[in-house]
């Protein structure tokens, strides 16, 4: 346990652990891709996890167009509501292969959202990589195709997932014990 702005962390996965997943997913993406692929990361949790998986998709021999998107579907609540696109991608996505990649797949309805957006664009194929999952939490029917780690149900900080704004630069992922 380590202590940051006076808050106790449990850390939860490790930088190695983040690291060797990583490398596995890019591996996978890799066997399973098409040309033309672009990689969309859906803002702001997934910015730490999507950089370094497209920085090990271009080691693993991939070579992906990179956009982003941001979604709202909190407010100032914490239930969920309708999915809102604060910033959209300006590329065209038509006959193309998408790569969405998010931070954590709870619920599922924003990265259900995203998909079925990119899809009623044209796009030809819409994969999902989530750094992690959180199964028991599925309001929706939607599956990664590719997942870093089952996640405890926990509230989880670090690694560009944040509590208040804060806890993002954590170079692992933990929660924060009260």
């Amino acid at each position: 346990m380590i202590t940051v702005r006076g808050k106790h962390i449990d850390v939860l996965f490790d930088e190695g652990r983040i690291a060797a997943e990583i490398d596995r997913i890019a591996d996978e993406i890799a066997a399973r891709s098409s040309e033309n692929l672009l990689a969309v990361s859906i803002l702001k949790g997934s910015f730490v996890f999507a950089a370094d998986l497209i920085r090990a998709m271009h080691r693993a021999g991939l070579a992906p167009e990179v956009e982003f998107i941001s979604l709202s579907s909190y407010g100032a609540g914490t239930e969920g509501g309708a999915v809102r696109v604060l910033r959209d991608v300006d590329s065209e996505v038509k006959d193309r292969t998408i790569l969405l990649i998010d931070d954590i797949l709870e619920s599922g309805r924003t990265i259900a959202f995203a998909r079925d957006l990119l899809l009623s664009r044209g796009a030809k194929a819409v994969e999902i990589a989530v750094l992690l999952d959180k199964r028991m939490r599925r309001k929706t029917e939607i599956e990664a195709d590719y997942v870093g780690f089952d996640c405890p149900d926990h509230f989880v900080v670090g690694y560009g997932m944040d509590v208040g704004h804060a806890f993002r630069e954590l170079p692992f992922i933990g929660r924060v014990v009260e």
